[in-house]
């Protein structure tokens, strides 16, 4: 960016910045200097990039904020979010829900796992550039195979996705990963309630059960989200996640 593109840019940043917080104490989210810059940095990284590999195809400052950042944090809504345990992002792609979840919550162990090495790369450079690399790491991977190694599976206390899949294939792809009594917390769109009775039976098979199903309105009017919130009731048996590929193919029914 030149500097007169900065410059605007931080004009931008500094009339949306209180806005941003009042919409982060609506999620008793109390934000500090430190993380709004962390939340900049990430903003400007985010920009930088996309113009070398589609990583977002919202680009203005609000959007991302709004449908973004603010969108990944109403994860704090959900009352079985541990904000202290270990958390995997599954197709995390730009870093979505869990880089701004580690920015509000310092001590979330999180790792991201995405099938994409240029997205990993991305990643990579973003988890330096806020200086969050002491409990965040990003994996090159796909789910149906990391799924079966041992120091992966049931090893993590939640497991998160956003816009990957819908429930059915998504409950395979995550469920595995999830500790007995652990949560898949899942970020939907307006459909959420409908892929909770479509997947049902599904997360049932895979060791899980649905606990909640949490509805978010995002501010501004820019749109409805529900939060799927999916307990470990069980371990899940050994023949899921099948192989790569196959849950897209054959979701579970």
């Amino acid at each position: 960016m030149d500097s007169s593109m900065d410059r605007q840019l931080m004009v931008q940043q500094q009339t949306l910045e209180p806005q941003f917080q009042e919409w982060c104490e609506g999620l008793s989210l109390s934000l500090g200097s430190d993380q709004l810059r962390q939340f900049f940095s990430y903003y400007q990284m985010l920009i930088a990039w996309n113009e070398r590999m589609n990583l977002t195809a919202l680009t203005e400052v609000l959007d991302v904020y709004l449908k973004h950042f603010y969108d990944s944090l109403t994860l704090a809504s959900a009352p079985s979010l541990q904000t202290r345990g270990s958390l995997l992002d599954i197709g995390a792609g730009a870093g979505f829900p869990s880089i701004p979840l580690r920015i509000v919550y310092p001590e979330l162990q999180v790792t991201i796992l995405d099938s994409l090495q240029k997205r990993i790369q991305f990643l990579g450079e973003l988890i330096l550039g806020l200086r969050i690399s002491n409990n965040v790491s990003a994996v090159h991977g796909r789910a149906e195979d990391f799924g079966r190694r041992p120091a992966w599976r049931e090893s993590f206390d939640q497991v998160t996705a956003r816009a990957v899949a819908r429930l059915p294939v998504l409950a395979e792809y995550c469920l595995p990963f999830v500790k007995v009594n652990g949560c898949f917390l899942a970020l939907k769109g307006l459909e959420g309630e409908e892929e909770a009775r479509e997947g049902k039976s599904a997360v049932h098979q895979l060791g899980g059960e649905i606990e909640q199903v949490i509805p978010v309105d995002l501010p501004l009017q820019a749109g409805k989200r529900c939060i799927l919130v999916i307990r470990k009731v069980k371990q899940c048996p050994k023949s899921f996640p099948r192989k790569a590929g196959v849950p897209q193919k054959r979701p579970l029914v």
